[in-house]
């Protein structure tokens, strides 16, 4: 089993993203589940979403305490909340931020390896792409890269489900570049797993 945990704020589309997760995890066959947890539903308020992914049916609802993967949206989060609660040295980490990133002093900080630390100027890029700050597609296209859980492809059909026309395929290009970024800045490391597929293994279980 895999499982991914997002953090971010209201608006910046943290649950589409869980189940934009999940829908690419079913497109290659697997099983999956995606949900929310709220705070306050406001905007700009700290919402946690959830993605687990199987080759196998899940048969459990509960909040994910210790992630494969953590994707934080909203880098401003990483002093309010603990969104690297649970992290383990094999964990990724995947934060959206342009500037230089230092872990020293957040909650379980020390815990995330280095090599398994990534960075991606999300909302920069979406901005340039999209016009608007919502980096959840390009986050979830270098999360594809980072880890390998779903092929690219699969997050592009599933992109392509959740919305239409020219949003639909600006979104594409977001995740195409991400994912292409973060690839490249990956070369010659460890990865968690190979490309999904169907019937395949997913990463080990928890």
């Amino acid at each position: 089993m895999f499982n991914v945990r997002f953090h971010g704020r209201g608006g910046q589309g943290v649950v589409t993203a869980a189940e934009m997760l999940s829908v690419a995890a079913f497109d290659c066959g697997l099983h999956a589940q995606a949900f929310p947890t709220f705070g306050s539903e406001r905007t700009g308020a700290p919402v946690t979403s959830y993605c687990r992914v199987d080759d196998r049916p899940i048969r459990f609802h509960e909040p994910i305490e210790e992630p494969q993967a953590i994707v934080v949206q909203d880098p401003t989060l990483l002093h309010a909340v603990p969104v690297l609660a649970g992290v383990q040295p094999s964990s990724y980490v995947l934060l959206n931020t342009s500037r230089e990133l230092s872990l020293a002093g957040v909650p379980d900080g020390d815990r995330v390896a280095p090599d398994r630390l990534v960075t991606l100027a999300a909302t920069d890029l979406a901005r340039e792409v999209l016009g608007r700050p919502v980096p959840n597609t390009a986050l979830l296209g270098a999360l594809a890269a980072l880890t390998g859980v779903v092929p690219l492809e699969a997050v592009l059909v599933a992109i392509r489900q959740r919305f239409a026309g020219p949003v639909a395929e600006a979104n594409v290009e977001l995740a195409v570049r991400a994912h292409a970024s973060v690839a490249h800045d990956s070369m010659g490391t460890v990865r968690a797993m190979g490309p999904a597929r169907a019937g395949g293994t997913v990463g080990g279980r928890a």
